[in-house]
């Protein structure tokens, strides 16, 4: 039990630092930064500002060294293009949208759900992967008063989520299919494995987020439940501001040749296992 309070203290300790950074960075940031860079300008000044949201999939620290899919992918394309990297690790879906719209970061290289609604107010790069939603809750069975074992027992149920986040449109079109209300929680502070602990503890009862992150978290929260899927498998992608159409371009080339090769392949095998 000692073991796993102190674990939950830590996913709670890491999405509070990272906030942290994530606002004093986009300060200093914004007071220098008003629009959108293409990448014409992005070259010019050899730096390319990247905003993901940290976890142990997408971006970590681990002693020395960083590590991630999403930070080692956009660092082979930054190293290919010449480019310096600057990161920064923000938990809040709504503050990357914002800060990319003011251009205080040039890619969102996070995993974003592909939605009709999303590509009116962002560019979308090719699809990187395939995931979905999948519901987080604490094991149980049809016995559990807060148990669901299937969709149609969403009804009334408060779903928590990242505030902002594309899987709130799924949850208000599943909550059409099912004919009854779901409500939704949008949580600002804490990312994805924030609310997963936030479950396994009980401080909540339901969240939702992308499968591969529950899957990567599992082991550490075994209390959990992820089976009830929220959506079907659809693709994900990389945000870019619609004012920078030469950058998206660059990038878009870059994927479709960098995701042939086994250097693309030995990466995605080792953080996407299954």
């Amino acid at each position: 039990m000692y073991s796993r309070q102190k674990r939950y203290l830590g996913y709670l300790i890491m999405g509070i630092i990272a906030t942290l950074i994530a606002t004093i960075l986009s300060r200093n940031e914004s007071k220098n930064q008003t629009h959108p860079r293409d990448y014409e300008e992005i070259e010019r000044s050899g730096i390319l500002k990247v905003v993901t949201e940290y976890n142990s999939l997408s971006y970590f620290v681990d002693g020395d060294t960083i590590s991630g899919f999403q930070y080692e992918l956009i660092k082979a394309f930054a190293h290919d293009k010449g480019l310096k990297m600057k990161i920064t690790p923000e938990m809040s879906f709504e503050k990357r949208l914002e800060g990319l719209n003011h251009g205080v970061y040039d890619i969102i290289a996070y995993n974003i759900l592909v939605t009709s609604e999303l590509k009116d107010t962002i560019a979308l790069t090719r699809p990187i992967i395939l995931n979905k939603q999948i519901l987080v809750q604490r094991k149980g069975d049809n016995k559990d008063s807060t148990y669901i074992s299937n969709q149609l027992e969403l009804a009334h149920k408060t779903l928590n989520v990242i505030k902002g986040s594309p899987s709130i449109l799924r949850i208000r079109n599943l909550s059409n299919e099912i004919g009854d209300t779901i409500y939704v929680n949008e949580i600002d502070k804490y990312g994805s494995e924030q609310l997963l602990a936030m479950v396994a503890h009980g401080d909540i009862d339901y969240a939702v987020c992308d499968e591969s992150i529950a899957k990567a978290c599992i082991d550490s929260l075994p209390q959990l439940d992820i089976n009830t899927d929220i959506s079907f498998t659809q693709f994900y992608a990389w945000g870019i501001s619609k004012q920078s159409p030469a950058l998206l371009d660059t990038l878009n080339n870059w994927l479709k040749n960098y995701t042939a090769t086994k250097e693309y392949k030995k990466l995605y095998k080792k953080y996407y296992k299954d």
